[in-house]
C-alpha cells in the first residue's frame, strides 16, 4: 500500500473488554487523524452508522481454526479503510491486524495490555518483528526485551 498525502488513516484494533477500554483511552492521541475501529465484541455497538466501527470474530490459540475467517474479515476491512497506520492494545485479533497492516505498508504500533504486569502476552511476543513501535505499560517488562519500550500506562 503506497503512502498517501493528507491526514493519516488510523485503524485502531482491540478485543472487547479491558483491551477496548484501553484503546478508547487513547482517543485524544488520535486527534487530527481519520480513525476507524475494529473490535471483537458488542461493547463497541457493532457497526456504527458512519461505518467507523467494525466487529470481527474473536480467536485464541485454542480455536486457531477460525484464523482464516478472521484474516478474510480483516483484509476486507483493510481494503475498505486503506489505513496508513494500525494501532492495537493487544490480543490475537490485534496481532493479526498488525501483521496484515505491516504487509500492506502501514506503520504499526503494539501496546501490550496493562494486565500483563509480569511478562508480555504471547501475542505481544509474537508481533515483535512486525511492530514499528512495540510498547508495554510496565517499566520492568520493558527492560526484559530489546526494542520494547515503556511510555506510560493507559489506565
Amino acid at each position: 500500500m503506497a503512502r498517501r498525502e493528507g491526514p493519516q488513516r488510523l485503524l485502531a484494533v482491540s478485543s472487547s473488554g479491558g483491551h477496548w477500554t484501553q484503546l478508547l483511552r487513547l482517543r485524544p492521541a488520535f486527534e487530527g487523524r481519520d480513525v476507524f475501529y475494529v473490535t471483537t465484541g458488542a461493547c463497541s455497538g457493532g457497526h456504527s452508522e458512519d461505518g467507523r466501527i467494525f466487529v470481527v470474530r474473536d480467536i485464541c490459540r485454542t480455536d486457531a481454526f477460525k484464523l482464516p475467517l478472521l484474516v478474510m474479515e480483516l483484509i476486507a476491512i483493510f481494503r475498505k479503510v486503506r489505513p496508513t497506520a494500525v494501532i492495537t492494545t493487544g490480543a490475537a485479533p490485534g496481532a493479526i491486524a498488525l501483521v496484515i497492516g505491516k504487509l500492506m505498508g502501514a506503520r504499526t504500533v503494539w501496546i501490550d495490555s496493562i494486565a500483563n504486569a509480569e511478562d508480555l502476552s504471547m501475542s505481544g511476543k509474537w508481533v515483535r518483528r512486525w511492530a514499528d513501535l512495540w510498547l508495554t505499560q510496565w517499566p520492568d517488562v520493558a527492560g526484559r526485551y530489546e526494542r520494547l519500550a515503556y511510555r506510560g500506562a493507559v489506565i
